[in-house]
């Protein structure tokens, strides 16, 4: 591995940040003659295309010149003043923590950039969607690279408007609902997490999250931390989403484009997790454990109604919806994230860090599926799919699609943990972590946490399985139309995301061995 200097990896970073901005901007201008290919719309998504392939090369960049024996340190850094008198500052850098979502980010995005190029969305011009994909790609990268609590909340609150757009304008049946949905519970949390920003930047003298994960707390008392935890953590629920607070979600992504749903289960549920590892673990260390057990109990219970919601909704006859399912199926694997970071030990935490990734690949790759599946079909109703081919017992599309009935088929196993896959080692570190919790928590408890979080695994393989039995399975009759299977583009698309799975899964170590040195850090009282 070349590592690169640390001034290469500051305009690295800071191109990863500002590229896709700059691109957002030049999406909006007329495309120069030479440059318009058949028409101007063709011109404008090919500019996505282009300038979200630079990020990822940038991304991919950064991580090839990252030391990796330094990955508890951040690099990369840049530390420019910007509001003196408040002591805010343009502060970026990255470490073994923020790495992986940051280069996660720019390969989804990409991936939906080169989508929609071939398979344009149905709705306004294509310029506003390229322009607001760019804008939503800067938000997300910036929550991920900053290191000043107060350009945290910008960046965070950034990506809102361009996906409530995404979503009202380009989205399906009761769009307009279910943005406005969107975009009511988030700012309401954002409200609530300004405060525990404020709070906790004010009582500290500094909103560098750099110096407040070295002060460890240090420098803010018991109470205070409380308050500023219950505050920072109801804005990071909502935003992760943990049960009660989750309800926005499935009506999100119901009525969301494909992209739409691809990027906001991938990279912006990330978000909110992301929140609690880097700010409140390690500003708020007596908060976060006061919270800690409540924190767990609303994990499992989420877990347990996501899988039990997604069973009501697979049955025969309940008219389930298969985008819904799956949004459900986010609630369940979210929990056992929040499960991870609510043991406060290192094994839970970065059990959490790899399902944050794992949850990416699979239930983008997910998203991205039954997107095609409803263009295939006309569908995403799982009785209304049966109805279309044998009997109504099954949509049979490893007879009328098979590689794309295979494809969804590897898709449901990934996301049910089968081992080898990605989707495995995070629940099991995170149930591990459960099993032990950090010193001063109830191991007693936590071992009913850890036995609810292990049923909702079973119950999480049960509806996968009987979403593959449904879709997937079933005889074909000759009178039933074959289905278009996987289109160059779509393979194009969908398969660094089946590679990633696989490689994740049978070696963890790439992706542990980068998260732990930076949880160390964070976490320096915890031995396991």
């Amino acid at each position: 591995m070349i590592t690169l200097n640390d001034t290469v990896l500051q305009y690295l970073l800071a191109a990863v940040v500002a590229l896709p901005l700059l691109g957002a901007a030049a999406a909006l201008l007329p495309a120069p003659p030479g440059l318009r290919g058949r028409s101007p719309e063709q011109a404008v998504l090919r500019h996505g295309v282009t300038v979200t392939g630079v990020v990822l090369a940038a991304a991919l960049a950064l991580a090839a010149g990252f030391d990796y024996d330094r990955a508890q340190d951040i690099q990369g850094g840049t530390d420019i003043s910007w509001i003196p008198a408040l002591g805010i500052r343009l502060h970026l850098g990255v470490d073994g923590i923020s790495l992986p979502l940051l280069v996660l980010t720019a390969l989804l995005t990409f991936l939906c950039a080169l989508y929609s190029y071939r398979n344009p969305p149905k709705g306004p011009t294509p310029t506003a969607f390229v322009a607001l994909l760019l804008v939503l790609e800067a938000g997300t990268l910036a929550t991920f690279a900053v290191l000043d609590l107060v350009l945290f909340f910008l960046a965070f609150e950034m990506v809102l408007v361009p996906m409530y757009f995404l979503i009202a304008r380009w989205g399906g049946e009761g769009r307009a609902k279910a943005a406005w949905k969107f975009i009511l519970y988030t700012l309401l949390g954002s409200v609530v997490m300004l405060l525990g920003l404020l709070l906790v930047g004010l009582t500290a003298g500094t909103f560098d999250m750099v110096a407040l994960a070295s002060d460890n707390g240090a420098g803010i008392g018991r109470t205070t931390q409380i308050v500023a935890v219950l505050a920072l953590g109801i804005g990071f629920a909502v935003k992760t989403p943990m049960w009660p607070l989750h309800t926005w979600l499935p009506d999100a992504h119901t009525a969301a484009p494909t992209v739409g749903s691809v990027l906001l289960a991938g990279v912006m549920l990330k978000m909110g997790t992301y929140g609690l590892v880097r700010i409140v673990l390690p500003a708020a260390p007596e908060g976060a454990a006061h919270f800690a057990p409540y924190l767990a109990a609303f994990a499992v219970v989420g877990i347990l109604y996501g899988s039990l919601a997604c069973l009501a909704l697979v049955r025969r006859g309940g008219g389930g919806d298969l985008k819904r399912l799956i949004a459900y199926s986010s609630v369940g694997h979210m929990g056992f994230v929040l499960l991870g970071i609510a043991t406060l030990t290192r094994t839970g935490v970065n059990g959490a860090l790899f399902a944050n990734v794992a949850h990416g690949l699979i239930t983008g790759l997910l998203f991205f599926l039954v997107g095609a599946l409803k263009e295939r079909t006309g569908s995403t109703d799982l009785d209304a799919l049966a109805a279309q081919a044998a009997g109504g017992r099954g949509a049979g599309l490893y007879g009328r699609a098979p590689r794309f009935g295979g494809l969804l088929a590897f898709g449901a196993v990934a996301s049910l943990g089968l081992p080898g896959l990605a989707g495995f080692w995070g629940e099991m570190l995170a149930l591990l972590g459960a099993y032990h919790p950090a010193d001063g928590l109830s191991r007693p408890a936590y071992l009913v946490f850890m036995a609810l979080g292990g049923l909702g695994t079973l119950l999480t393989a049960a509806y996968l399985l009987l979403v593959v039995r449904r879709v997937c399975m079933g005889e074909r009759q000759p009178e039933t139309a074959a289905l278009p299977d996987v289109r160059g583009y779509e393979f194009a698309a969908w398969t660094p995301l089946v590679v990633l799975t696989v490689l994740a899964g049978l070696w963890p170590a790439l992706l542990l061995g980068l998260t732990d040195p930076a949880v160390q850090n964070l976490l320096p009282g915890v031995s396991r």
